[in-house]
């Protein structure tokens, strides 16, 4: 598995988002923060391919870049 998917790959996106919101409620900043980046280990560990978790890193920095300049 070297290609990243960026296409939908959920089946119930909005189901899953409500389940993160939920997980996140009633915590602080700080520990939300350390909370997502829990999850991110947890899942980059399961992915396993530094390939596809480089690319992600990369695209993940340049989609904030763009809308870091699309609130300009």
């Amino acid at each position: 598995m070297t290609e990243l998917t960026l296409t939908r790959n959920l089946r119930d996106p909005d189901g899953f988002y409500s389940n993160l919101m939920a997980v996140h409620e009633g915590l602080s900043k700080p520990e939300s923060d350390a909370l997502n980046a829990r999850l991110i280990l947890i899942l980059a560990n399961h992915i396993g391919d530094e390939t596809v978790l480089a690319r992600a890193l990369h695209t993940a920095a340049q989609s904030a870049r763009v809308a870091d300049r699309a609130g300009s």
